[in-house]
């Protein structure tokens, strides 16, 4: 019980709050978080977005500065995983639920309605893809860079607990081990929370989808309901047992499904059209990345909507995101240099998301165009089953993607727990079991609540509540390793 912090009892208070006021009053909920979405978007849209081209341009200068040859660890450090094992962990960082998710349904939805032209044509099938990966390329992975490597500096270099208040101490000094630190850490707890809960939330109807188009269930709250109940049962006991022999095998043969998913949807969609297409879309990609990375659209409401739905919608998911993901980089990270650190964990995982929405949005955009289907009229859970049956094998590679959602389902909130439980232990590497399973019972209550008061919409709104206090704090962040980078070359000096 000594090592639970006061963060955990103040989160936990805060969280059974949340979940009475969602059981009591969904309705007044949702409303309330709506009502401050809109006022956020409105007013701090801009924001997002130019904080997330802020981690990015940082994240290259940190590439090319002097600072990269800074050690996450001592000195005599070397690295834990060898270069190959390392970076096949950063492959599997890139993969979840999301890319299963939004590999169709995102691309062919910018085609048929791009964030500004007439849609349906082949301009408007490099702009989406072109668009897509704006919202899941280096914007993503810089934020993600710059608060892992602050944590695993922190952590290996000054030998300091694994929170985000600790990478604050440059600024703040021991004020971050009191009321300020306290709040530093429920913030990205609660970013947390909820951005893995949207996660949790997409997978469950996602399953639904997949299971009404191998089975004929219905697609209902209900069915999503009953999924979210029982891979909740399975992550805790997973989280509550340490059976990590097990997650590893599950792992590793999803990250072989995955492989084997991709090259059946290569091999037999329309494979000369998708490379053309992906060539195309890289090569804009980085033409119009500078444009598009600070695109607003002041003087075209329509337009300023759709950047709204998409592109600061994922700029503040990815954000909400990042004590997840850069707690996990940075604990694999111990002994690389900051440079190491910084290329591949910006250029591996962006050029998996490249690979993969070119592939499966190419097949889908492909299938719109020429061949007159309606993937694009499909929802966005159900986009990716539709797409199947346009192919040989759909049956096979429906089975494999239900399977990869579940378990990237059950993976997911499994490490989520640890990373809340560390988060509300000081830092702990060994959570007690009650921890894990608290949190792990909430992330599923908000899940459900989410999921039950506005569907996707609710996720949306979550998360861009979410990550506006969370974004402050990484700027701040930002500022206070640059700090401690400068004070630590200054001393190389003397």
């Amino acid at each position: 019980m000594k090592q639970v912090s006061l963060v955990y009892w103040i989160g936990m208070a805060i969280a059974t709050v949340f979940v009475i006021w969602g059981v009591i009053a969904p309705n007044n909920l949702i409303g309330v978080m709506e009502s401050a979405q809109n006022v956020l978007l409105r007013v701090f849209g801009w924001f997002y977005q130019f904080s997330a081209t802020f981690f990015m341009l940082l994240a290259l200068f940190l590439v090319f500065s002097k600072y990269g040859r800074i050690k996450l660890g001592d000195d005599e450090d070397r690295p834990e995983y060898s270069r190959p094992t390392w970076i096949a962990m950063l492959f599997s960082a890139g993969m979840g639920i999301g890319l299963l998710f939004y590999g169709v349904s995102e691309p062919v939805s910018h085609f048929v309605n791009p964030p500004y032209g007439p849609g349906g044509t082949p301009e408007a099938a490099k702009l989406a893809l072109r668009y897509t990966h704006l919202n899941w390329g280096l914007h993503a992975w810089a934020i993600y860079a710059i608060i892992g490597l602050s944590l695993a500096y922190y952590k290996f270099r000054k030998k300091v607990p694994g929170l985000i208040s600790a990478t604050l101490y440059p600024l703040l000094g021991k004020k971050t081990q009191g009321p300020i630190g306290i709040a530093v850490d429920l913030v990205a707890v609660f970013a947390t929370v909820f951005g893995v809960a949207a996660s949790l939330g997409l997978g469950a109807a996602q399953i639904n989808s997949g299971l009404s188009y191998l089975t004929g269930i219905p697609t209902a709250f209900w069915i999503q309901l009953i999924i979210i109940a029982v891979t909740t049962v399975l992550f805790i006991l997973s989280a509550a047992t340490g059976l990590k022999r097990g997650i590893k095998y599950l792992s590793n043969a999803n990250m072989m499904l995955a492989v084997i998913l991709f090259c059946l949807f290569f091999v037999l969609g329309p494979v000369g059209f998708i490379l053309d297409l992906f060539t195309t879309a890289v090569g804009e990609y980085i033409q119009y990345l500078p444009s598009m990375s600070l695109r607003m659209a002041p003087f075209n409401a329509e337009n300023a909507e759709w950047l709204r739905n998409w592109t600061i919608f994922f700029m503040a998911w990815w954000i909400a995101w990042s004590p997840f993901v850069g707690t996990f980089i940075a604990r694999v990270s111990k002994g690389r240099t900051v440079r190491e650190f910084m290329v591949a964990v910006l250029l591996v995982p962006t050029t998996v998301c490249v690979i993969w929405f070119s592939v499966f949005g190419g097949t889908g955009i492909y299938f719109d165009l020429y061949q007159g289907t309606e993937i694009a009229a499909q929802s966005l859970e159900t986009a990716l089953f539709y797409t199947f049956q346009q192919l040989p094998l759909s049956g096979t590679m429906s089975v494999i993607s239900l399977f990869l959602i579940t378990t990237f389902f059950i993976t997911s909130a499994d490490s989520a727990t640890f990373v809340l439980g560390m988060q509300t232990t000081n830092g702990s590497l060994n959570p007690p079991n009650f921890v894990k399973i608290s949190w792990g019972l909430f992330l599923a209550a908000t899940a459900i609540i989410l999921m039950g008061t506005g569907g996707l919409s609710g996720l949306q709104t979550a998360i861009i509540v979410s990550a506006f206090p969370l974004t402050i704090v990484l700027l701040f962040m930002s500022y206070a390793v640059l700090k401690a980078f400068r004070q630590e070359v200054r001393k190389e000096r003397n």
